[in-house]
């Protein structure tokens, strides 16, 4: 099946260089480009693209508020946020305007092939930079805490899950879900079987009251869960 996708982007190199690359790829269409947000608003609803890389500084309206008018629409695509912004602010903003997926710009061909695959599909796909940095500032002790060592980091994260009420295995497959692992690459890690580990992140899901793995991997690292 053909992905069809629409490319928001508006240095005119960099989105010369992913028009190339991306009309390389034989399972994925390249239905459009736009250069600012009100541009992509509008291709989003005349084309309904199945993924939309969005970079975030854009002209006019930002890629943060296009996703949010996107998702406002309740259009069935899906977006992909590819941005060399990797700070925590951004990061948040983007998911809670209804983000599916965040990779920095500096990922190479393949990497961004597969994160337009997985995003497709519904899986969550976060950049392994942007986890490390969120789960940084995550960690950091608030000013005039005091000092905080990893071990009291650790046990506090995994409080903070098992007031979730999760347990101590499905901390391990939240921590996989927050590193943008698929249900297949979760089963092989942890040696349990795919079924096994769909069930875990059904329970998941339901626990932690959210919709996608995506929003499970934006409130375990929002809420120091892992």
């Amino acid at each position: 099946m053909t992905i069809k996708v629409l490319l928001v982007e508006d240095h005119t190199m960099t989105r010369m260089g992913l028009q190339l690359a991306l009309e390389k790829i034989e399972d994925i269409e390249l239905i459009g480009e736009a250069e600012d947000g009100e541009k992509a608003v509008d291709m989003a609803k005349q084309h309904t693209p199945d993924v939309i890389l969005m970079d975030i500084g854009l002209p006019g309206i930002d890629g943060i508020e296009a996703t949010q008018r996107i998702k406002d629409a309740r259009l069935d695509s899906r977006i992909l946020i590819f941005t060399s912004r990797d700070n925590e602010d951004d990061v948040f903003a983007a998911f809670g305007a209804g983000a599916d997926a965040y990779i920095m710009k500096g990922a190479n061909p393949q990497q961004l092939t597969n994160a337009i695959r997985a995003v497709n599909e519904g899986t969550a796909w976060i950049d392994p930079a942007i986890a490390k940095v969120v789960l940084k500032n995550i960690n950091q002790p608030r000013k005039g805490a005091g000092s905080t060592t990893q071990e009291q980091r650790n046990t506090s994260s995994q409080k903070a899950a098992m007031a979730a009420g999760l347990t101590q295995r499905e901390i391990e497959v939240l921590k996989l879900i927050v590193e943008g692992m698929s249900n297949a690459t979760i089963a092989e890690t942890l040696f349990i079987t795919r079924a096994t580990a769909k069930a875990h992140v059904h329970s998941i899901l339901q626990k932690l009251c959210v919709d996608d793995r995506t929003q499970a991997a934006v409130t375990a690292m929002r809420e120091g869960l892992v």
